[in-house]
């Protein structure tokens, strides 16, 4: 590694504690010096030597990054990408390498990675890449979360407020609800509540929105 632009620090972010910067890579040397810098700005770090030994670690649901070799005993860092692909190991990666060409970094880009960092690489570039991959899985798990809430939002409704909420999403009044499913206006308009306040949600167009997250289709229920 080479020294680089001063280096910003993690304290302003309260989340970056939680955060976690795995890094595998059979150079101990190159490992130890990443640990120094990860950890001289605030970040928690945790080093491995090949990628079954990174598959073996126990994760924690942390925002976290993978910053990997291109070249690693066994198995290279390309190949170990598209094996973590088909797993529920989701994190951004970063990629090193000493003798990385355009083909390399194409390949790495179009498969996901966030950076691909030809060694050696100055300090503030690996922070950089490094700090914009941990933001990027604070998102993606915000993103992951709100999904899980309103899957719960969704199962906790009754099979009547489901089939409300279907035609309230096609985009169907009260009384052209009511006539479909041989109810009272005043009744659809009690489910029609409930199914905003199970959703969370205090308009249409959020209801819609939700929906489609979900992948329910906005259509109505078939009998």
């Amino acid at each position: 590694m080479r020294e680089g632009t001063k280096t910003k620090t993690a304290s302003g972010n309260s989340s970056a504690p939680q955060s976690i910067v795995y890094v595998v890579d059979d150079d101990v040397a190159l490992r130890d010096a990443l640990s120094s810098l990860f950890r001289s700005v605030g970040l928690h770090v945790e080093l491995f030597g090949s990628a079954p030994e990174f598959l073996a670690k126990k994760r924690t649901d942390s925002p976290s990054c993978l910053v990997l070799d291109i070249r690693l005993p066994g198995v290279s860092g390309l190949d170990f990408q598209a094996q973590l692909a088909k797993t529920d190991i989701a994190m951004p990666i970063i990629f090193m390498t000493g003798h990385g060409d355009v083909p390399m970094s194409v390949r790495a880009m179009k498969a996901g990675a966030i950076d691909f960092l030809s060694k050696p690489f100055r300090d503030q570039d690996m922070l950089d890449a490094v700090f914009s991959a941990l933001e990027t899985a604070r998102k993606q798990l915000e993103a992951k979360r709100n999904v899980a809430n309103l899957i719960a939002q969704y199962q906790s409704l009754t099979p009547r407020e489901k089939e409300v909420m279907a035609y309230v999403t096609k985009g169907l009044m009260n009384k052209q609800i009511a006539g479909e499913l041989q109810l009272s206006e005043i009744t659809v308009k009690i489910h029609r509540g409930q199914v905003m306040r199970k959703m969370g949600v205090r308009s249409v167009a959020d209801l819609v929105r939700a929906a489609e997250k979900l992948g329910v289709e906005a259509k109505s229920p078939q009998s």
